[in-house]
């Protein structure tokens, strides 16, 4: 730790000495902190003159989602399914049965064990948060399972079907989950108080299902009235006083201070709450453009982690919005730019590339669309920030904006399955992502930072990656991330160089590990550069390099060229090498999962994609060989799917190698020589 420390600014230093300080110190503080929360004094600190007084306050405040009665037969017209989906879903978790993070249906059981991973069935004894050990590579258990059963979004279906059908089961189901939860979760003393995170997300689901259910008969009753409330003050107080702060934040801070302006608007008054809507909202108006690069891409290096943090910075400039309080123009541009982004990477099949991390994460889940189709965002952007652009790409399920924004805002949504327009092919140039698309053809490719600022984060050995659909077809998938702290060794394989479609130089990593168990940081080793972007209606052309191999003691530079020709569904990869010496050079291709492939000639493999048929075709030296083995890709956090691998491998002198991908039309010569053909006059160069 001393070592991690030297170099680091003696302001940051002594800010994590005084956290230290205040986390230790809460061992004694906290419980003490809770006896003296009684309901007095709670409602002597918010100001009100009784209990029920301030209940009857707090269900009058806004909120940024729409908690009222919901005509059933509205619902359905706009979302066809989506009432019988919602009562299916909220009776299961009735029953206490959740499907999270890969585990499939699981059955929590009559009494909830809050502290169990129930895939590895190992539980973490009530203690204090620094006497908790839920990192451990020795034991596969997976601390993210109890705090995603403790983040309660499972249950947000028994408080949509409540608003359904104002049936008092579901208002008595949420209050007792609560109770429990409560009467199981000392603060500061379970493991769902270890990461402040956690807490903030529980702020944003409490706050939710109280005005979904503060009216109901369930509710209307004293103690539990108490106990709730006093709880979610010490969730705000806890979160200011544990906040994830670092030289560098990430997501985890941005949800400390999303979750503190959501406390502090809750209760609205009293001198807590306004200073944690006040610190809260500072944070994330500093952070905001730290984290988030004027080209609208979060500095993470991750699709999941981008749609999350959009979320997490949008969902309090609404509540203050609602509240009539200030949110500056420039903040709102950079989430109509954030929200920019995801319209470029979104496919036209409500597909996302599984770029960089990804946990399933979420702030207030509502839709019924599957994990991975970010669409929805679109929608809710384009109403609450009046953005007739952004509506122009919207397409997809109108479930989960119709929870968010309510049934006059989203009557005025068309529900369609593909949008008006698709946006352009276009280059991100401080994030470093390049999409070349036009309704059919989807190509996305990294060429950015690593993530977190140069310290890993969320953010894998992907420069000069690439996803791809052609002709509306998914070919070739980014692996995704599969597990965290479950396995080190799953970990770590995933956010490898070899997990990606990127070429590889003598077995070596892009950026290096630092440590096995140094589980979201990477060495900064590699320097990218984008070296042209054009696109047109006929063809786009990218060129990128970067110095990762640059350490080697003789060092390796690629140079990878991507064209899209356009009108033909082309794709063609020409990697170049700058360099000394004999080299291991392997260059993979990993394919979405279900793909047939068999080698037709010496230099052609068929890709069979149900119906529809491509061909790989590739051009280079006689060194050159390709291989076809077993791989898997991870589609979502704890999934994890058998795939193909296509590995170009050549060992030697530095050598080009030149592939192309395109639908079987013509002859693999005819297609190899267009490929060519484009590549030369795209790239002004002679093949």
């Amino acid at each position: 730790m001393v070592k991690r420390a030297a170099g680091k600014p003696s302001k940051v230093i002594l800010r994590r000495i005084f956290d230290e300080i205040t986390v230790e110190c809460d061992r004694f503080l906290a419980p003490i902190r809770v006896r003296q929360l009684t309901v007095k004094r709670l409602v002597d600190r918010l100001g009100a003159s009784s209990l029920d007084a301030l209940w009857v306050t707090l269900g009058q405040r806004s909120f940024p989602a729409y908690t009222a009665g919901v005509d059933a037969r509205h619902y359905e017209k706009l979302c066809p399914g989506g009432v019988s989906d919602i009562i299916a879903k909220a009776e299961k978790a009735s029953g206490h049965v959740v499907d999270l993070l890969g585990s499939g249906s699981i059955e929590l059981g009559a009494e909830i064990d809050w502290h169990k991973d129930y895939k590895s069935g190992f539980s973490w004894p009530p203690a204090y948060i620094r006497s908790i050990e839920y990192n451990n590579p020795e034991r596969p258990s997976d601390v993210k399972f109890p705090w995603e059963v403790s983040r309660m979004q499972w249950l947000i279906p028994v408080g949509q079907a409540y608003l359904l059908t104002g049936d008092e089961r579901y208002a008595l189901k949420a209050r007792d989950v609560l109770t429990s939860w409560i009467d199981n979760n000392l603060c500061a003393y379970s493991v769902n108080w270890a990461c402040t995170m956690e807490v903030a997300l529980r702020i944003f689901s409490w706050t939710w299902f109280f005005h979904v259910f503060h009216q109901s008969r369930a509710w209307n009753e004293v103690n539990f009235q108490a106990i709730f409330l006093t709880a979610l003050y010490l969730h705000g107080d806890f979160t200011e006083r544990h906040l994830e702060r670092s030289d560098i934040n990430g997501n985890h801070y941005t949800a400390d201070a999303a979750g503190l302006v959501f406390a502090g608007l809750f209760f609205g008054s009293g001198e807590g709450p306004a200073r944690w809507q006040n610190l809260g909202w500072q944070i994330l108006s500093d952070e905001l453009p730290r984290q988030v690069y004027p080209d609208g891409v979060d500095f993470e290096a991750s699709v999941p982690y981008h749609r999350l943090v959009l979320e997490l910075f949008t969902l309090p400039a609404l509540l203050r919005q609602g509240n009539g309080d200030d949110v500056p123009g420039s903040y709102r541009e950079r989430l109509l730019a954030m929200a920019k982004f995801t319209a470029s990477y979104s496919r036209p099949d409500g597909t996302v590339p599984l770029w960089g991390d990804a946990d399933d994460a979420r702030v207030l889940p509502f839709g019924s669309q599957p994990i991975n189709d970010h669409r929805y965002l679109l929608g809710w952007l384009g109403k609450a920030l009046g953005s007739d652009g952004l509506l122009e790409f919207f397409s997809g399920s109108l479930s989960e904006v119709y929870w968010l924004l309510g049934p006059e805002m989203v009557t005025s949504l068309p529900q369609r399955q593909r949008a008006e327009k698709q946006p352009p092919s276009i280059f991100f140039p401080d994030g470093g992502f390049c999409v070349m698309q036009n309704g059919l053809d989807h190509v996305f490719i990294d060429c950015g930072p690593v993530g977190l600022g140069g310290r890993g984060g969320h953010g894998h050995n992907d420069c000069l990656s690439f996803e791809a659909c052609l002709d509306g077809v998914p070919l070739i998938s980014d692996c995704g991330a599969y597990l965290y702290t479950a396995s080190y060794n799953e970990r770590n394989s995933f956010r490898s160089t070899a997990y990606h479609n990127t070429p590889q130089v003598d077995k070596e990593e892009i950026n290096r590990f630092i440590r096995p168990d140094y589980l979201w940081n990477l060495h900064d080793d590699a320097r990218p550069e984008v070296k042209s972007f054009k696109a047109d209606s006929m063809v786009d052309l990218f060129v990128g390099t970067h110095s990762g191999y640059q350490r080697l003691s003789f060092p390796v530079k690629p140079l990878r060229t991507v064209t899209l020709v356009h009108h033909q569904h082309m794709l063609i990869i020409h990697d170049t090498f700058e360099g000394e010496g004999e080299h291991l050079i392997e260059i993979p291709y990993h394919t979405v999962p279900g793909l047939a492939i068999c080698r037709i000639e010496s230099n052609v493999l068929r890709l069979q994609a149900g119906d529809k048929q491509f061909q790989m075709i590739w051009d280079g030296d006689e060194e050159w060989q390709v291989e076809v083995d077993d791989w898997r890709v991870s589609p979502s956090y704890g999934v994890v799917c058998d795939s193909k691998r296509i590995t170009f491998r050549r060992a030697g002198s530095l050598s080009p190698l030149l592939v192309c991908i395109a639908p079987e039309q013509f002859s693999p010569m005819e297609s190899l020589r267009s490929a060519i053909e484009h590549w030369e006059k795209a790239s002004g160069q002679r093949w």
